[in-house]
Formats: structure tokens, sequence, C-alpha cells
């Protein structure tokens, strides 16, 4: 199934939940180091009370120091929630660097036209394109609602007149229709924005 956005994947894998950013983790394991204001002094002062009681720990970003309270039990508590927040982001992004993904991104609209054009592409670049056509219809159009396919070409070439229901059956018959196709057709200076023109006419596309 394909993974939707990143806040709505953090949140499917706790990662929000679990508090895992520097400012959640400080205040769970130690608290601000404070200053106030001194009328009689007319400035801010920190307290001193702290000072070599507790191991401080002082913020790059905004200069703000933290007493650090915490047992060692607690730190390596987070020490192994990181690691597995981490290996979690490792697998995203292995993921999303894998397959089709890593050419086309995820598609994450439900109705959407690929517009092909293959301009003078050699015939081995042709099958290379079309190996990678392919593989976004078989791994990630399967999982969307419709779709359809138009060609680039002084005589524009559509799968279907209009964006189709996906499903097994419609899916093979794309694939096999792109294999069909002629390396080489007559390309004129305005086919590539008649298709897309022609991709956008069906009110139902999103993409």
């Amino acid at each position: 199934q394909s993974l939707v956005s990143s806040s709505k994947w953090l949140q499917r894998y706790g990662l929000k939940r679990n508090k895992l950013s520097l400012s959640q983790i400080l205040s769970q394991i130690g608290f601000q180091h404070r200053k106030d204001y001194v009328p009689t002094l007319g400035k801010p002062v920190a307290s001193r009370y702290a000072d070599g009681l507790f191991p401080q720990y002082k913020r790059a970003q905004d200069g703000s120091v933290y007493n650090l309270t915490a047992k060692k039990e607690l730190i390596l508590h987070f020490v192994d929630c990181l690691i597995g927040a981490i290996e979690l982001y490792k697998r995203r992004m292995e993921w999303l660097t894998s397959e089709s993904r890593q050419i086309f991104g995820v598609i994450q609209e439900q109705c959407i036209v690929i517009v092909l054009d293959f301009g003078t592409a050699t015939p081995a670049e042709f099958d290379l394109c079309r190996d990678a056509l392919s593989m976004v219809l078989v791994e990630q159009v399967i999982q969307i609602s419709r779709f359809n396919l138009i060609r680039a070409a002084q005589d524009l070439m559509k799968w279907q007149q209009k964006c189709t229901r996906v499903s097994e059956h419609t899916v093979k018959s794309a694939v096999t229709w792109l294999w069909k196709l002629d390396h080489m057709t007559a390309v004129s200076h305005t086919s590539s924005a008649e298709a897309l023109l022609e991709a956008m006419g069906d009110e139902a596309v999103s993409s």
C-alpha cells in the first residue's frame, strides 16, 4: 500500500506522539534554566542555585540552557527511540527512491493522465521509457482510481477517450497498448502542448 504524506506517515508510526524533537526531549529530561527581571538591578538575572548541581545543555538555536535531571535509564530510552525513528526514516527514504518512485515520485492523485512524449528517442531509449512506464503502471497506477495515456504526436494518440477505472485488466491493457506503439511517429512543434491540453480537457483529471 502506498504511503501517504510525510505528516500522516509520522503520525502512522507514532513519531509525533513519542515526542522526539529536541525541545520535546529536553522538556522531559530536565527543565529550562530561567531568567527573571530584577527591578533593583534593572535587568534579567538567571538563577544560580542550579549551577554545579545539574549537568546543563545549551541550545545552539536560541542559547537557552536546560538543567538535566533525568536518570540514565530515561536517557537510554530516548536513545533507543531516536535510533528507531532514524531507521524508519531510512526505510521511508529507501521506499521513496526505489523502483518507479525513483523516476516518477509518488503518485497521490486518484485520477491522472500520463502524457507520453518520446521525441527523437533511439530504439533503445524508447524501450527504456516503456519499461519505466510499465513499471509505474503496475506499481502505482494500480493503486489509484482512474487513469489514461496520451501520446504526443502529429496525430495525437489516446489509449482511451476518457480516464478509465483502474483494474488489473485495464492496467494490463494499457501496458499492452504501450508496447504496441510505433517507435517513431510524425511529431510537430506543438504536439506536446496539444497532448497536455487534451489531458487537461478531461474535467475528472487531477494531475
